[in-house]
């Protein structure tokens, strides 16, 4: 797609430059934030997909490379390189000896981008806890935007269809990412939430505490009518994740009011009455009685296990899923799933990849790709156990949101950035973890890497 960005007045630019070089988590906030820009309907077919959150992404890498080169921010440790490197490195092996190699090129790329370049200029991004706030508020406004926008959807039916009903909240996105808007929720209500617990105690801001406790209530109904099972689960494992490490009381008084929160809701008022208590009861039947969606789900799984049968060591390449789909799955997996709102009447959009981020990497990049992602995350999650401040905190919730859902999602659509940022807060959280209380970057020094 073709972005066409104002043109800026000069003395606007020489004050914005050296701003922004100053603090360039600024960037790292916009991309958060740019996801919210329509992006228009999109071929999901196309090898590539370029949004206003992918162009500020690549201007943070390109303002933290300039920073590195000028000596201005301290060099990353070695372990950091590693693990990251360890990324480039088993993609790029898959990529020599994938089965097409050109169209797998782009898969690196992308691949790079996602988990190495975004992630690492977020790190050198986040100097001080200043800069955690800002990105992590961010969060909490882009969901707020997408909540708005999704509970008029819902509650004046022009979602996307669900059950043959308008009424699937799907934000800004459209039907055809219909996970997006409850990511960018999911994200928000978590980050809402661990703001709202770093500022208990002596020092807080109890205002801010009000607002971010408040942000968080409200961001349950939108994500309640996304009907977006994974989401569910993973903000529901991933809240109780944040509130065990931050006080376990707070967990039963959260679940009860969780409770008599739903009761009111669904029960007194019926917000989403019938298609949540239906979605929450289609998730114990995943394993016994699986609908068509889970169904296939578990094919590609299936097929995604084959592929990396016949590809072990280094994988059949990025982005070779789909050209190797048909010829490993079963012959009852779906040509597609459905897809219908008002802007795009009713689509067929195709499985182009197993839905699961772990499988993904096993079938496209072999032993070689699995060990590499499985050595950065269990790394990037020990790191952020290890302290129970609010910004570590944060990133604790939201790197367990993901883990959680690359059980059953991987990498795609216009939110794919936002795990970018998600792996740089973690990358952050769990450098202050291994560094001690004295790296918190309480006083506004820069932290380091």
């Amino acid at each position: 797609m073709d972005l066409t960005l104002p043109a800026l007045p000069r003395p606007t630019l020489r004050r914005a430059l050296p701003a922004l070089a100053d603090r360039p988590s600024l960037l790292a906030a916009a991309t958060v934030l740019l996801v919210c820009v329509p992006a228009g309907e999109k071929d999901v077919t196309a090898a590539v997909h370029v949004t206003a959150a992918d162009v500020a992404s690549l201007a943070l890498v390109a303002l933290t490379a300039v920073n590195l080169l000028r000596g201005r921010l301290p060099a990353i440790t070695r372990t950091t390189g590693v693990l990251f490197g360890g990324i480039v490195v088993a993609a790029a092996v898959a990529t020599v000896g994938s089965i097409d190699p050109a169209t797998s090129l782009t898969g690196f790329v992308r691949l790079t981008q996602v988990f190495v370049l975004v992630p690492v200029a977020v790190l050198c991004a986040l100097r001080d806890r200043t800069d955690q706030r800002l990105v992590l508020g961010s969060f909490v406004l882009a969901a707020l935007i997408q909540g708005v926008v999704g509970a008029n959807q819902y509650l004046t039916r022009t979602g996307a269809s669900y059950t043959g009903q308008p009424i699937r909240a799907v934000g800004t996105f459209g039907a055809l990412d219909i996970m997006a808007m409850s990511t960018v929720v999911s994200y928000g209500l978590l980050a809402a939430l661990a703001l709202a617990l770093g500022e208990r105690g002596e020092g807080g801001n109890a205002r801010l505490r009000r607002a971010m406790f408040a942000a968080a209530a409200f961001l349950v109904l939108p994500l309640a009518v996304s009907f977006s099972r994974g989401s569910w689960i993973a903000t529901g494992v991933a809240a109780t994740v944040l509130l065990l490490r931050a006080d376990a009381r707070l967990l039963v008084r959260g679940a009860v009011l969780g409770l008599a929160a739903a009761v009111v809701l669904v029960g007194g008022l019926g917000l989403g009455a019938s298609g949540v208590a239906e979605r929450l009861s289609s998730i114990g039947s995943v394993s016994a009685a699986p609908d068509q969606s889970v169904s296939d789900r578990y094919d590609l799984w299936a097929t995604a296990g084959r592929i990396w049968q016949d590809h072990p060591v280094h994988g059949a390449g990025p982005k070779a899923f789909p050209e190797l789909r048909d010829s490993h799955a079963p012959l009852r997996l779906s040509s597609g799933s459905d897809a219908a709102d008002s802007t795009i009447g009713f689509q067929r959009e195709p499985l182009l990849s197993p839905h699961n981020m772990y499988f993904l990497v096993l079938s496209e990049q072999g032993l070689i790709g699995i060990t590499a992602y499985a050595a950065l995350f269990l790394a990037l999650l020990l790191g952020c156990l290890r302290h129970r401040r609010g910004p570590v905190l944060a990133a604790l919730a939201l790197l367990t949101w993901v883990l959680v859902d690359f059980l059953y999602a991987d990498i795609g659509g216009t939110t794919t950035v936002l795990t970018s940022v998600v792996l740089g807060l973690a990358a952050r959280a769990a450098l202050e973890g291994a560094a001690g209380p004295e790296s918190a970057g309480s006083d506004g020094r820069a932290m380091p890497l």
